[in-house]
C-alpha cells in the first residue's frame, strides 16, 4: 500500500497530459508516477506495460524544450500525490531543481534516468579549449542507445523496489525492450557508417548530439551550446559558416524543439559568401520527441527517424550511401519515411 504524500511547493508546474496507462477511477489507482520529459514518459509506458492500477502523468508534451520549461502551480495536482517522479537529470530540466528538492524532502521517490549512466562513467562534459577546463555535464545521454539500455534496466529496478507485486513484469518488459535497443544500435551503426568518413559531420541548432556522434563515429557541431538557454551570437554563426565552407558540409539541421532562426542565419550567411548549403528534409528530434501517436513519439521511432532524416538528406545532397535493411524485431517503418522527395 502506498501512502498519499502531500507536497507543498512554492514553484508552480504546467499540467501535462495524463498518459494512456491510467486506472479507470480513483479507487483503482495503486501507484502514481509523474514523468517530466517525453523521453521519460515513453520509457515509463514501455517498462510498465501490462501493470494494473498504475497512473502515469507526463508534464511535457511533444516539441517542448525541457531546458526552458517553466513549472507552474496548476501541475501540483499531479505531483502532490505522486509515489514517484521520473526525470532525465544532469540539469536538463533546469527550472525544476526546487521541485525535486521539495519532493525528496516529502518522501517521494525522485529518480533520474541518467543515474545509472553516470554511475557507469559514461556521462560527457563540454570541454572549453580556451580555458582548458571542462564545463557542465551534457544531459543528452539518451542519444546513445547503449546509455538508454542502462536507463531501462535502472528504471525497472527502481519500480520493482516500490511496487514489488509487479517486479517480474517490470523486469520482463525491460529485457524485451533492451533486445530492441540492441538491434536498433546495430542497425544505426551500420546505417551511419555508410556515409564516407570525410563527410560525417552533423551540424544542428544546439549541442545536443555529442553522445550520438560518439556512438556512431560522426563529428558534431552546433550554433548554441548544450543548453538552449545559451544565446548564440554573430561569432557563433560565423564559426559554423567557416566550418561549413572549409569541410564542404552539404546539409544543416533544424531541431523540433528549438527555434529555427540560428540555423537559417547560418544558411543565409553562408550564401552571402557563395557557399550553398541545404536544410535537412525534416527537423531532428533533440530534447523532445514527436506526438505520442506518431512514429517519432517513441524512443525507437525518434532515433530512427533522426537517422533516416540525416541519411536521406545527405543522399539528396549527392552523397553516396546505402541504408541497411530494417530489423524485423523493431516496429514497422511508416511509408512516408521510406519514400522521400528530395525537392522538398
Amino acid at each position: 500500500m502506498f501512502m498519499k504524500r502531500i507536497v507543498v511547493l512554492s514553484l508552480a508546474l504546467v499540467v501535462g497530459t495524463a498518459q494512456a496507462q491510467q486506472a479507470r477511477n480513483q479507487d483503482e489507482v495503486r501507484f502514481r508516477v509523474v514523468a517530466t520529459t517525453t523521453q521519460a514518459s515513453d520509457l515509463l509506458l514501455t517498462v510498465t506495460e501490462g501493470v494494473e492500477g498504475l497512473q502515469i502523468t507526463s508534464l511535457m508534451s511533444a516539441g517542448v524544450d525541457p531546458h526552458l520549461y517553466q513549472p507552474t502551480e496548476s501541475d501540483i495536482r499531479a505531483i502532490r500525490e505522486a509515489d514517484m517522479l521520473v526525470h532525465n537529470g544532469l540539469g536538463l530540466e533546469a527550472q525544476f531543481s526546487a521541485v525535486f528538492r521539495g519532493l525528496s524532502e516529502q518522501g517521494v521517490r525522485v529518480y533520474a534516468l541518467s543515474d545509472p549512466v553516470k554511475q557507469a562513467g559514461f556521462v560527457m562534459r563540454e570541454y572549453d579549449e580556451r580555458s582548458g577546463s571542462f564545463g557542465p555535464e551534457d544531459p543528452h545521454f539518451w542519444f546513445d542507445p547503449r546509455n538508454w539500455e542502462l536507463s531501462v534496466v535502472g528504471l525497472a529496478e527502481a519500480l520493482s523496489e516500490l511496487d514489488a507485486d509487479y517486479a517480474q513484469r517490470y523486469r520482463a518488459n525491460a529485457q524485451a525492450y533492451v533486445e530492441q535497443l540492441q538491434a536498433l544500435f546495430v542497425w544505426a551503426s551500420e546505417a551511419m557508417s555508410s556515409v564516407p568518413e570525410a563527410q560525417r559531420t552533423l551540424v544542428t541548432s544546439h549541442d545536443a548530439f555529442r553522445y550520438f556522434g560518439a556512438a556512431f563515429g560522426w563529428r558534431v557541431a552546433a550554433v548554441q551550446g548544450i543548453s538552449t538557454r545559451d544565446e548564440a551570437g554573430v561569432g557563433d554563426v560565423q564559426a559554423i559558416v567557416d566550418l561549413v565552407a572549409s569541410q564542404d558540409i552539404p546539409v544543416l539541421f533544424i531541431e523540433s524543439s528549438v527555434a529555427p532562426n540560428t540555423i537559417r542565419a547560418v544558411v543565409e550567411a553562408a550564401a552571402s559568401r557563395g557557399t550553398m548549403v541545404r536544410l535537412g528534409l525534416r527537423e531532428l528530434y533533440s530534447d523532445a520527441m514527436g506526438q505520442r501517436d506518431s512514429f517519432g513519439g517513441s524512443y525507437v521511432g525518434m532515433l530512427t527517424e533522426n537517422i533516416l532524416t540525416i541519411l536521406q538528406s545527405y543522399a539528396c545532397a549527392g552523397v553516396t550511401l546505402a541504408i541497411p535493411d530494417w530489423p524485423t524485431i523493431l516496429p514497422t517503418l511508416p511509408e512516408e519515411l521510406i519514400n522521400v522527395d528530395c525537392a522538398i
